[in-house]
């Protein structure tokens, strides 16, 4: 290494040293100046920077998801624990997680986050706990409408599992990130930090998710992940809470249980009402595309089911001005296809689902219908896609095929049962995504 002239204080000697080198004291002290800072910083020279680095054959791949959504109603928090349990679709030697802010207005202050296998009810597997930290700190302030991601932590994620995520809010909070339809137990303690307590004492429940947006897991470099976009179909409404039944979820399992399947995850990024051009419960799909989906890690895939909302909401709930034609929904599916296609990720169409009869008034109507097998003629045979799902054969009753299979009713004769999204699972071609040459 070559030397470098320091200059010194007017009437003394110059003298020349190597800033590395050791004969010269002053690079001496340089250098034990040098792996102080290194040695506090929890690096070693020589070493990797990260004990936590990934290897050259391992990635991040998102295991579990949740779009953020504006709260309604937000709910108030003040000093207390929440502790959500989250269902993953593959495993991994470490964990990190996604927070968010997406919707507040102010800073969010997280005092404490632990994640851990999930037990039973609001308890957790003795010996799972582990401290999330960020950047170190066991504490993080979020601002408003960011998303912070934790440090990873070593833990033996577990495929088609449970993981509970206890977060403690050290402030009084009125929690304007959610994502309301959880159809998942979330316990809220009285105030206290109780993230590492083995079964948390809860003062109240509710099945929404607060301030989280994805759970990832490292994974070996062929593993990656399929994520669902969608609407309340997706989010799987109607299906048994606290059971994971929702569509993307029978996917995951169905994956798991195939030889070539079992490093796919499935992001299910559903949001119950969501539309392709109009906000309503949640921001709409062109909009939130990017946040919910092309930027998840690991993504290789994406599944879209939307439109139907477009087609009923307008007159369900007396918005005649946000009514849109087929060509409107299909010039938006256009889009998404296009930036999805931009980032070099591979995306499937899913057909529309029937909806004859639905229990929800001015939601159906002849008119409706036409643009929904125009929508589905579009998806089908256009070629936009570079795969196609046929939700609505896969639902539809074959004598009445405007209307959902009465097996697969949940009763408002728009959204399927826990057999109908099984039967939503089982029309997906699996070698769409096992014959990659993974």
């Amino acid at each position: 290494m070559s030397a470098h002239r320091f200059i010194p204080p007017s009437g003394s000697s110059t003298t020349e040293f190597s800033v590395i080198g050791t004969r010269n004291p002053l690079a001496k002290q340089l250098r034990t100046l040098l792996v102080a800072l290194v040695a506090t910083a929890g690096l070693t020279l020589g070493s990797p920077a990260n004990a936590s680095a990934l290897s050259g054959d391992e990635h991040w791949v998102g295991t579990w998801g949740a779009s953020p959504q504006a709260a309604g109603a937000p709910l108030p928090l003040s000093g207390q624990t929440l502790r959500e349990i989250v269902h993953t679709s593959i495993g991994g030697s470490s964990a990190r997680v996604r927070f968010t802010n997406a919707y507040g207005t102010n800073s969010l202050t997280i005092g404490s986050a632990h994640v851990a296998i999930s037990m039973t009810g609001a308890s957790i597997q003795a010996g799972s706990d582990r401290v999330l930290t960020f950047n170190g700190s066991p504490t993080v302030v979020i601002p408003p409408g960011a998303l912070q991601l934790s440090d990873p932590v070593d833990l033996d994620v577990p495929a088609l599992g449970d993981l509970a995520v206890s977060i403690y809010l050290p402030d009084s909070v009125a929690a304007a990130t959610e994502h309301s339809l959880g159809l998942q137990t979330t316990y809220i303690s009285a105030p206290g930090d109780f993230t590492g307590a083995t079964t948390l004492a809860a003062s109240a429940t509710t099945q929404s998710w607060y301030f989280l947006a994805g759970v990832e897991v490292r994974a070996s470099k062929k593993s990656f992940a399929i994520v669902t976009l969608g609407d309340s179909i997706t989010d799987g409404y109607a299906s048994t809470p606290d059971t994971n039944r929702r569509w993307p979820n029978r996917l995951a399992k169905r994956l798991h249980d195939t030889p070539d399947g079992s490093g796919v995850a499935v992001v299910d990024e559903g949001i119950s009402g969501n539309r392709v051009l109009h906000d309503f419960i949640g921001t709409n799909a062109l909009a939130r595309l990017d946040r919910d989906v092309l930027v998840q890690s690991g993504a290789r895939y994406v599944i879209v089911l939307e439109g139907i909302n477009d087609i009923g909401i307008p007159g369900a709930f007396g918005l005649a001005s946000e009514g849109v034609s087929a060509a409107q929904i299909i010039e938006g599916h256009h889009q998404i296809v296009g930036r999805a296609h931009a980032l070099g990720l591979k995306i499937i169409g899913g057909t529309l689902t029937p909806f004859e009869g639905t229990a929800f008034p001015g939601y159906f109507s002849i008119a409706g219908e036409a643009k929904r097998q125009a929508v589905n003629a579009w998806i089908r045979n256009s070629g936009a896609y570079d795969a196609v799902i046929d939700f609505d054969v896969a639902t539809r009753d074959p004598s009445h095929p405007a209307r959902i299979l009465a097996a697969y009713d949940s009763g408002d004769h728009l959204h399927p049962n826990d057999a109908g999204y099984q039967a939503m699972a089982n029309a997906i071609d699996l070698s769409l995504f096992t014959n990659n040459g993974n």
